[in-house]
C-alpha cells in the first residue's frame, strides 16, 4: 500500500511519529494499523489509518478499532495478578499451591508464584494429547496443568509458555477473586481506566474488528527463529507442544466461540488507545483524559514489573527472551528491544502488537495492526515508532 494520511491527533512536537506512522503504509506494507502513546499521563499520539480488511471488504480502520492482539493478552493477565499482589491478595514468593490446592500434583507443591510468572516454571507444554475444543475449556486445561510434572527443575530454566500461561494465570486469579479473569480485567483494570480491552469479547463488539492476516511471505527476521518450520521438524519437541497442544483450529480466531472465549494467552481484543491507556497507568502516570485518574497499582507493584527475573536462553522460542513476574521486559538491543530504557515492561503479540509501560519516562504505547509479520518478539514497525517517540521527547 502506498503512504496514507493519516487520522487523529498528534502532538505537534511528535511529528515523526506521525511521519513513521504513514510510511510504514509504503515501507513495510502495513494494511491498517492504529498507534497510541501517554507520557505523564497526557495522551501526545492516538493515529490510526488503512483498512480493517486487506479485501477492503470492511470499513476503515477507526479510532474504536478492535483487533485479536494474541500475546499481547499475557501482559494483560499478568496486570491483573499484580494488582491482585497489590491488595494483599496473593503472595509472589508463595507456592502456587497455596491458592490452587491441587496444583502441587506431580512434584509442584514448591513452585512459586513469581517462578510461574517468569515462565520458569516448566508448564510450557502438556505430554497427553488434547482435543482441539480444550482450549476452550479452562476447568479442563487447569486439571491437565494440575496433574502434569515440570518438563525441567522448577526456577533452574525458562522458556515461554505460549499457551498454558494464560489457563495457569486464569486458574489463579479465579481461586483468589471468585470470578474468572476476563471479568476481572473489565471490571478492576479497562473498566475503571476507559480502556477498551477484553478477554471475552462481547457479541456486539464483533463489527468492529478487524481481520489479522498471515505473514504475506516475508523472511524471518534476523537472530529469530523460524517456529513454524521447527515444529515440521520437531514434532514432539517443547516449541511444537507448547504452540500446538490443544492443537489450533485454522480460522478459529474468525468465529464467535474464539472471540467470546477467555484465553488469556492468545485471544485478547484490544485497540492501541486501550492498550496505552493500560500502561500509561501501569507507568505510574494514569490517563489525565479521563476523570477521576485511576491509579493501577502501587510504586511497589510497578517495581516488580520492572524487575528481571529471568534473561537467557528460551527453551521454547530458542532466542534470548529477558522476563519480569509475568511481562517480558526490554532488551537491550534486537528485536527484543521495546526502547532504551531496560525497565520498560509489556508484552508483544503474534504478528505485531504490541504494549508496554516505561515507568522511568511515565510512557503508556498500544501499537495494533491486521498485517501479521513474521517475527516472535517485536515488529520492526512498532520498533520504527518508538524509536520516533523517544527521538521526540
Amino acid at each position: 500500500m502506498s503512504a496514507i494520511r493519516s487520522e487523529g491527533s498528534c502532538d505537534p512536537r511528535f511529528a515523526a511519529v506521525r511521519a513513521v506512522f504513514e510510511t510504514n503504509f509504503r515501507d513495510l506494507r502495513e494494511i491498517g494499523a492504529a498507534v497510541a502513546v501517554y507520557i505523564d499521563g497526557h495522551k501526545v499520539v492516538d493515529l490510526w489509518g488503512g483498512l480493517r480488511d486487506r479485501t477492503g471488504e470492511k470499513p476503515v480502520w477507526a479510532q474504536d478499532t478492535l483487533v485479536n492482539v494474541y500475546s499481547c493478552t499475557k501482559g494483560l493477565a499478568a496486570l491483573c495478578v499484580q494488582q491482585l499482589i497489590d491488595r494483599g491478595k496473593l503472595d509472589p514468593d508463595a507456592p502456587v499451591a497455596r491458592f490452587w490446592p491441587e496444583f502441587e500434583r506431580s512434584g509442584k507443591g514448591d513452585v512459586s508464584l513469581n517462578t510461574l510468572l517468569s515462565h520458569a516454571a516448566g508448564l510450557p507444554a502438556i505430554n497427553r494429547r488434547l482435543p482441539t475444543q480444550a482450549i476452550y475449556n479452562q476447568q479442563l486445561m487447569a486439571s491437565a496443568l494440575a496433574d502434569q510434572a515440570p518438563h525441567w527443575i522448577p526456577g533452574t530454566a525458562h522458556g515461554y509458555h505460549a499457551q498454558t500461561f494464560g489457563f495457569l494465570l486464569a486458574e489463579v486469579v479465579r481461586r483468589v477473586a471468585g470470578c474468572s479473569i476476563g471479568q476481572y480485567l473489565r471490571e478492576q483494570i479497562a473498566g475503571p481506566l476507559g480502556a477498551e480491552a477484553y478477554i471475552g469479547l462481547p457479541a456486539e463488539l464483533d463489527a468492529r474488528v478487524a481481520r489479522v492476516t498471515r505473514p504475506l511471505g516475508e523472511p524471518t527476521p534476523e537472530g529469530e527463529v523460524d517456529l513454524t518450520a521447527v515444529w515440521k521438524r520437531e514434532p514432539e519437541s517443547l516449541s511444537a507442544l507448547a504452540f500446538n497442544n490443544p492443537a489450533p483450529q485454522p480460522g478459529a480466531a474468525q468465529t464467535r466461540e474464539w472471540r467470546a472465549a477467555e484465553l488469556p494467552s492468545s485471544n485478547g481484543h484490544a485497540s492501541a488507545l486501550g492498550l496505552a491507556r493500560i500502561y500509561a497507568a501501569a507507568s505510574g502516570s494514569a490517563p489525565r483524559d479521563r476523570a477521576p485518574a485511576t491509579e493501577l497499582f502501587s510504586s511497589a507493584a510497578r517495581e516488580r514489573c520492572a524487575s528481571e527475573l529471568r534473561f537467557g536462553s528460551d527453551l521454547v522460542l530458542r532466542i534470548r527472551t529477558r522476563f519480569g513476574p509475568g511481562l517480558m521486559l526490554s532488551q537491550s538491543d534486537g528485536s527484543g528491544r521495546f526502547g532504551p530504557n531496560l525497565r520498560s515492561f509489556g508484552h508483544p503479540g503474534m504478528g505485531g502488537s504490541l504494549g508496554f509501560a516505561d515507568p522511568d519516562a511515565h510512557i503508556g504505547f498500544g501499537y495494533v495492526m491486521n498485517r501479521a509479520g513474521a517475527g516472535i518478539l517485536i515488529d520492526e514497525r512498532p520498533r520504527r515508532l518508538i524509536e520516533a517517540v523517544y527521538s521526540s521527547i
